[in-house]
């Protein structure tokens, strides 16, 4: 599942699709370690998508940051977060704020945005006692799973996401980093959102973006999207059932359907989920490991844990995707 690469020789154990494993001989100097080998490192993340650095040790958010930069990493603000997060220093932000005893469920970060970090990087502060992986799955490999009626579907009309900003989950205040109207009206004609304040002052938004892209570096397809875990099926039935009676069914945190707006039914959700399953690959937490992931090649995953668990996040080098912004 995973390789001890030496960096003095090849690497022949590395497994495309798989996290690669680097044991980095720091000597007290990550920072320098890492601004040596840093074509070795983005190197390996190339081949395989994603790769953990053992070594480097970080013990705060900005030593994690500090890694990010010296290993070529260009931090970018996040939009439109889904989930609460806290800034913990220039660049490094908390992990999503998610129950521990539930599965965060597989996701490219913020894919539903115009600009999207091409590079997420998690820095292990603290290991939690048991579960907390932060799993990832080939995109490339999920769409080669993937019947080729739902891809072409897909790959024609995209994939919309419409939210609702109430008092549950992210405020829009906090998604868009305002609390001027006005400037979320900008950013949404900015990004291609389409966007409506209801009676009770509540904001919601649809955006269409697509479903398959071409990677950049490769020029190879990938399912880039978050189709799945946004969808309304994804939430706890307890809880979509209370949201639901308390809102109505138009008003949900969050919903996913296919581009022209049609509900997607529950059998589509559970493929993409099962081929996310078959492609999922996991190292364990250790503490000071750090993860470096390829977005746009990788989804990833957090699994259920016990014990604290601390994972710093620098989301970086930005990209704009080429069609994948769809008119709403």
């Amino acid at each position: 599942m995973t390789s001890l690469l030496d960096l003095t020789a090849p690497v022949p154990e590395a497994r495309p699709g798989r996290p690669a494993v680097i044991t980095a001989d720091a000597d007290g100097a990550p920072l320098s370690w890492a601004a040596a080998h840093r074509a070795t490192v983005r190197g390996v993340l190339d081949e395989c998508g994603a790769v953990v650095v053992r070594g480097l040790d970080p013990r705060t958010p900005e030593a994690v940051a500090a890694i990010a930069a010296a290993l070529g990493i260009e931090a970018m603000a996040e939009r439109e977060a889904f989930a609460p997060r806290r800034v913990l220093a220039p660049g490094a932000l908390s992990s999503s704020e998610w129950p521990s005893d539930e599965p965060m469920c597989m996701h490219h970060e913020v894919s539903y945005a115009a600009e999207v970090p091409s590079v997420a990087l998690f820095g292990c502060l603290t290991a939690p006692a048991s579960g907390g992986a932060t799993a990832v799955a080939d995109s490339q490999e999920v769409l080669r799973a993937l019947p080729a009626e739902l891809v072409e579907r897909f790959a024609r009309d995209g994939w919309q996401l419409t939210r609702t900003y109430r008092e549950v989950g992210v405020s829009w205040t906090e998604a868009f980093g305002t609390e001027d109207p006005a400037e979320v009206a900008a950013y949404c004609d900015r990004e291609g959102i389409a966007h409506e304040w209801l009676p009770d002052a509540a904001l919601r938004t649809r955006q269409r973006r697509s479903a398959v892209t071409d990677h950049p570096g490769n020029g190879r397809p990938v399912w880039f999207n978050q189709i799945a875990f946004l969808n309304e099926l994804t939430l706890d039935p307890m809880v979509r059932e209370y949201l639901t009676d308390v809102y109505g069914p138009d008003s949900l945190p969050f919903n996913t359907a296919y581009g022209d707006g049609t509900p997607i039914p529950p059998e589509v959700i559970e493929t993409l989920n099962r081929a996310y399953q078959d492609a999922t690959h996991r190292e364990p937490w250790r503490t000071g490991d750090v993860l470096i992931v390829d977005n746009l090649r990788m989804a990833h995953s957090r699994e259920p844990y016990e014990g604290d668990r601390e994972i710093v996040v620098v989301l970086g080098d930005p990209v704009r995707l080429p069609g994948h912004v769809l008119a709403p």
